[in-house]
C-alpha cells in the first residue's frame, strides 16, 4: 500500500471508507480516503483542504500550513491499515511495516512509538525511515513542538542544537531516533552522511543509530527508461534501439535531436547532455565556469532544467553566447530527458552532491556515458573506465572543480575521437548491467524481515 495526500482531482481514486477526525495544531481535522488500485498496488490518498491546491508547492508555504500537512498526513497513515478497506478488507496490523520517506514523514516513526506501542498497540507493527536528502530536515524554533501534539517527554528527541543558532527543532532528527531501521539511497551516501561535512549536523545522531542503517542503491522504472521500447522515441526521425543495435540506432537518435533543437547535424561531432534541477547541488555553474574550454573542444552541449533564476539566466546565456554548439533548455520536459538521453553520447553530472542520482542509470541503459562527480550513488554506480584492462562504465573525478572536471571530460573525448572500439566497450558494459529495481528490492525485503523479528 502506498499512501500519499490527495493534492489534485485525480481520475482513478474513489471515496472508500468513513470519514476520521484528527486533532492538528489545536483543531480537529476531518480527513477522507480515496482509493485506486494500480499496477497490482493499493494507493490510498488522504484528503483535506489543507492538502489542496498546493500541487506545485507541496513541499512550500508558511511554516505552520508545512507543519499541519505532514503532521496530518502522519497521523492519518499510521491508521489507514485500520479504516481503509481495500478491496473489501482492511491490512490490519499483525504483519506491518511502514515505511517513511524522508522528513516529511519522518513523524511516522515517532507517532507509532509515541501514540501506540509505547501504550501497549501495535507491538508488532515496526517502521523504515529512508533518508533521500539529508540537506532538508524539517527544521523549526523549538516552539513549535507544540504543533505536533506528542508528550512533553519527547521534546528532547527532536531538539537539536545548531552551532550558529542554537537549540532548534529537527523532524528529520526524531524519525532517526524512533525508526526501527534506517536506510539511505546508496552505500556512497549511507558513508558520506556519517562525516560532518555530509551529515549536514545530523551526523552525530546517525553515528549513534549505525547499528540499524544501510544504503541501497536505487534501481529504476525498466518499463519506462528502455531504448527499445520508449514511446518518446517513436516519432520525429529518433527510433528505438537495442545492444545489437546501439551504433545505428543513436546515431540516428543524434540526428534527429540536433535536428529538433536546430544544432548543425554532425554525426562525428560529441553531443553532451546536462540534464537536472539548476541550484548549487547539481554543479551547473562548473559547466558555466568550464565553458570557455568546452567552447574550445569542438562538441555540442545541450542543457535541460529549470530553478534557480541565476541558473536559468545562465543557460539561456550559454546558448546566446555559443550559439552554433550549445543550447539551454529553461524548464522541463520528459520527453525531451528521453530523446536527449537517447541522442547525447556523453551525460555530464557534476553534482557536489548526490544521494543516489537516476540520470546516469539512465543513461548507461541508453549506451550513453557518464562523466561524474564521484560522491554518493555516483561513485557507487559509475565505475572510472580503466584503459588498461578495460573496465569501467564511464568517467569520475575526486572534487567538484571545474577543473576536474576537464580533466575527466578530455579523457572521455580522447577516447570518443580515438580509441572507438574502447568506447563501444564502455556503452556495452554500461547497457548490460541490471539497473532495475529487483536488486533493491530483495534487499529491502531483507531490512524489512530484520525490522520485523527486531525486540
Amino acid at each position: 500500500m502506498v499512501v500519499v495526500p490527495k493534492y489534485g482531482d485525480y481520475e482513478e481514486p474513489q471515496e472508500i471508507g468513513e470519514p476520521r477526525s484528527y486533532h492538528v495544531a489545536g483543531q480537529d481535522m476531518e480527513v477522507k480516503y480515496y482509493h485506486a488500485y494500480i499496477d497490482g498496488v493499493d494507493f490510498v490518498f488522504i484528503d483535506n483542504p489543507v492538502f489542496h491546491y498546493v500541487q506545485s508547492e507541496i513541499y512550500g508555504g508558511d511554516q505552520t500550513d508545512i507543519w499541519k500537512r505532514m503532521v496530518l498526513l502522519c497521523k492519518a497513515a499510521v491508521e489507514v491499515q485500520w479504516y481503509v478497506p481495500c478491496g473489501g478488507f482492511c491490512y490490519g496490523d499483525g504483519n506491518l511495516v511502514f515505511i517513511a520517506n524522508d522528513w516529511h514523514t519522518a513523524l511516522l516513526p515517532v507517532y507509532l512509538k509515541a501514540y501506540y506501542r509505547d501504550n501497549g498497540f501495535m507491538p508488532y507493527a515496526r517502521s523504515v525511515l529512508v533518508i533521500h536528502n539529508i540537506a532538508h530536515q524539517g527544521r523549526g524554533p523549538i516552539d513549535d513542538f507544540r504543533y505536533l501534539d506528542l508528550p512533553g517527554h519527547y521534546m528532547d528527541q527532536f531538539k537539536l542544537y545548531d552551532p550558529f543558532g542554537g537549540d532548534h527543532l529537527n523532524i528529520f532528527a526524531a524519525g532517526i531516533r524512533a525508526a526501527d531501521r534506517l536506510l539511505t539511497v546508496s552505500h556512497g551516501y549511507a558513508w558520506e552522511l556519517k562525516t560532518p561535512d555530509g551529515g549536514w549536523g545530523l551526523h552525530s545522531i546517525i553515528n549513534e543509530n549505525d547499528w540499524k542503517f544501510q544504503g541501497i542503491v536505487n534501481g529504476i522504472d525498466t518499463a519506462d527508461w528502455n531504448p527499445r521500447h520508449d514511446v518518446h522515441l517513436q516519432s520525429d526521425g529518433y527510433t528505438n534501439y537495442s545492444l545489437e543495435t546501439v551504433q545505428t540506432g543513436k546515431a540516428q537518435c543524434k540526428e534527429a535531436l540536433q535536428k529538433e533543437l536546430g544544432l548543425p547535424v554532425r554525426g562525428d561531432v560529441p553531443v553532451i547532455a546536462f540534464i537536472g534541477r539548476l541550484d548549487h547541488q547539481k554543479g551547473v555553474d562548473l559547466i558555466a565556469e568550464a565553458m570557455p574550454w568546452i567552447a574550445g573542444q569542438d562538441v555540442q552541449l545541450i542543457m535541460l532544467g529549470t530553478g534557480r533564476q541565476d541558473l536559468e539566466d545562465t543557460l539561456r546565456r550559454l546558448e546566446s553566447q555559443h550559439y552554433d554548439r550549445v543550447r539551454g533548455w529553461v524548464g522541463f520536459s520528459v520527453r525531451l530527458a528521453h530523446r536527449m538521453t537517447a541522442g547525447a553520447d556523453i551525460l555530464l553530472m557534476p553534482s557536489r552532491f548526490e544521494p543516489c542520482g537516476l540520470n546516469q542509470l539512465y543513461a548507461m541503459m541508453y549506451g550513453t556515458v557518464p562523466v561524474v562527480h564521484a560522491v554518493g550513488g555516483l561513485r557507487d554506480t559509475v565505475q572510472h573506465y580503466n584503459p588498461y584492462e578495460e573496465v569501467g562504465v564511464g568517467w569520475t573525478f575526486e572534487k567538484a572543480e571545474a577543473n576536474r572536471m576537464i580533466d575527466a571530460l578530455g579523457h572521455c573525448l580522447n577516447t570518443y575521437r580515438n580509441y572507438w572500439s574502447s568506447w563501444e566497450g564502455i556503452q556495452r558494459r554500461g547497457m548490460m548491467q541490471d539497473l532495475s529495481w529487483d536488486n533493491a528490492a530483495k534487499l529491502y525485503e531483507e531490512v524489512l524481515l530484520a525490522a520485523k523479528y527486531q525486540w
